[in-house]
């Protein structure tokens, strides 16, 4: 099965992400959003949450692909204030992959 977005792509944006948070503010918008804190970046990740469904609702294909990307763009700007790396989510995916998504509930109650 291949994946919309290459894991090639997915490193290269994370790595620019951890580039730019030494930026200054002024310059990088990834900068003056994690100086505002992890609220804020929580906050961006709420309202592109609500833009995705938004899209979905409203059925058009374009506007969902510009959303979902602004959405995993949000997560990539989480995971570097938080310290997680593309091979920690690669990794729980391993662990789930070929698992029941039921199963997989189960075994974390």
């Amino acid at each position: 099965m291949k994946c919309g977005i290459s894991a090639a792509m997915f490193e290269q944006v994370y790595e620019v992400i951890r580039e730019r948070k030494q930026s200054s503010p002024e310059k990088s918008y990834v900068a003056s959003l994690m100086t505002k804190g992890t609220d804020a970046i929580l906050k961006k990740i709420g309202e592109e949450s609500a833009e995705v469904i938004i899209a979905a609702k409203n059925k058009n294909r374009d506007e969902q692909i510009h959303e979902i990307t602004d959405l995993c763009f949000h997560m990539l700007v989480l995971m570097v204030d938080q310290g997680l790396t593309p091979e920690d989510i690669s990794r729980e995916f391993e662990k789930r992959f070929g698992q029941s998504g039921l199963e997989e509930k189960a075994q974390r109650q």
